[in-house]
């Protein structure tokens, strides 16, 4: 038997994240001793190694729960399994596509402060002087104090 400490260690997860996944229900064979300290077999820490992997690919706590549940319940919920990763892994595909979208438009403005910087052009990136640049960015938002100068 192990203890949270030895958990930690074994597992790579911080005591906090062992304490706090066995407190959230996540940790079926976790057991407790005669003063309530938690002991970890060897089920409890593939537990442990599988909700570690989990929650690095972005699954919530939540889902993490409703797997665990599932994985309890046997053999015929693979099917819902198997449904609950691929919408996982939907989700984290469409983050995927959003954070290279923002990477997209952090090379532009990357590149046009490098611009600026080499004096090859203005600083028009500041929005406290768009009104007097209005005519460069006719595709932002501006205030209606903007648009009306």
């Amino acid at each position: 038997m192990y203890t949270v400490k030895e958990a930690a260690q074994i597992t790579g997860l911080t005591e906090h994240a062992v304490r706090f996944y066995t407190d959230k229900g996540l940790v079926p064979s976790i057991q407790r001793n005669a003063h309530n300290i938690r002991l970890f077999d060897e089920e409890s820490i593939n537990w442990l190694h599988g909700i570690k992997c989990l929650k690095q690919s972005g699954m919530p706590i939540d889902v993490i729960k409703k797997y665990i549940d599932l994985c309890l319940e046997g053999d015929s919920t693979i099917p819902q399994r198997y449904a609950l990763m691929m919408e996982h892994k939907e989700a984290a595909l469409a983050k995927l596509e959003e954070a290279k979208r923002h990477v997209a438009h952090l090379v532009e403005k990357t590149a046009l402060y490098q611009g600026i910087l080499e004096n090859r052009s203005p600083d028009t990136m500041n929005p406290a002087h768009w009104d007097r640049i209005q005519h460069m960015h006719g595709d932002v938002f501006y205030s209606s104090a903007a648009r009306r100068a």
